[in-house]
């Protein structure tokens, strides 16, 4: 999901061509979430809303509450009618009208850096009892997410500001910075994602298009990120075959963890 302001806003109609694949984890995450406290449930990132109904249907008479920095997200999140109101915030500025019993974050919190900073912060503001659920993609190294960076660098130098691209601490620096919080659960999966291919294009470049590699192509302008995707999608071959079926097996590993105060 989104939670940052920025020059360009998010494509929602992009980012939701993959629906399936990033509605999962979001599902495990809150089928992870055990215990809540008595305030209202916060969707921080809620994107277009995919996740409204299961929050809601978790509620138990709780207030669902949207948060989220693109104007665009937001308006497909308003035509749910899944939450009892919406917030355009980016995450450093925002704070809850009341202590949440839940503060939800799916795929979200990496386009924010400070981490050290800002998961402690947002763990106080949860009421007592309340819980933090944050998942985060953790592919920062695979194939998918550093060519984009190391293609740019070879072909456009200095023109992408690597501090502009989303990315997660080593899990250790999590556990570390929250376990003395409360009760902690931290955890990785790999999804092994079966994305089929499109004429013209590898699935793995257009699922990451819409996402990560926003800030590396808003930086560029049209010829030169024609040519940066005919590269990318050189290096996707090959470290991602089509196959005779004409799908992709991709990979795609996140982060999870739960803080309960």
């Amino acid at each position: 999901m989104s939670g940052v302001s920025g020059k360009a806003d998010w494509n929602p109609g992009a980012y939701a061509r993959f629906r399936d694949q990033r509605l999962r984890p979001a599902l495990d995450l809150l089928n992870a979430v055990g215990q809540m406290g008595a305030g209202d449930i916060v969707d921080l990132g809620c994107g277009n809303g995919a996740m409204a109904d299961a929050l809601r249907a978790r509620a138990g008479g709780r207030e669902v509450i949207g948060v989220d920095g693109s104007p665009a997200m937001l308006e497909k999140a308003r035509a749910t009618n899944g939450y009892a109101s919406l917030q355009q915030a980016d995450f450093n500025d925002w704070h809850p009208r009341r202590a949440p019993g839940l503060i939800f974050s799916n795929a979200a919190l990496h386009w924010v850096g400070g981490h050290e900073a800002l998961m402690p912060r947002l763990a106080r503001m949860l009421g007592k009892g309340g819980t933090l659920a944050v998942q985060m993609p953790h592919q920062n190294k695979a194939p998918s997410h550093r060519v984009w960076l190391s293609l740019v660098e070879e072909l456009f130098p200095g023109r992408v500001e690597k501090m502009g691209t989303p990315g997660v601490m080593a899990p250790v620096k999590y556990e570390e910075l929250l376990a003395p919080l409360g009760q902690f659960r931290l955890w990785e999966t790999d999804y092994y994602q079966r994305l089929t291919a499109e004429a013209g294009s590898h699935p793995v470049r257009r699922y990451t298009e819409s996402t990560y590699a926003r800030p590396v192509l808003a930086a560029l302008e049209p010829e030169e990120k024609a040519d940066l995707i005919r590269r990318y999608e050189e290096v996707m071959q090959a470290a991602y075959p089509v196959r005779a079926d004409g799908t992709v097996l991709f990979p795609f590993r996140r982060l999870f963890f739960t803080l309960t105060v």
